[in-house]
């Protein structure tokens, strides 16, 4: 992978010489990094679900939370309801 160039060389080359990161553990947080960002509003709100859920949280306190979390996303989604995050989960 050390050899694979990318679009986000800058960036990479940025965090090699800031960092102890080597150019192959760089190239991988930085694709990382765009994956989750990348993520649509139905993936975030789905996996947000599962990890609370595995905390142990009800379903009450998931959704209030998650309707917390969206607007500080990257690129923040529409106000959804608690209804519209249940229609997500549950279809």
């Amino acid at each position: 992978m050390s050899g694979r160039r990318t679009p986000y060389d800058d960036l990479v080359d940025h965090l090699v010489r800031s960092t102890s990161l080597g150019r192959g553990e760089a190239v991988r947080v930085v694709l990382d990094v765009l994956a989750y960002f990348d993520e649509t509003t139905e993936e975030f709100v789905r996996r947000r679900h599962r990890e609370l859920q595995s905390q142990g949280l009800r379903n009450e306190a998931i959704f209030t939370r998650i309707a917390e979390e969206l607007p500080h996303r990257a690129v923040a989604p529409p106000g959804l309801s608690v209804r519209q995050l249940r229609r997500i989960v549950y279809g």
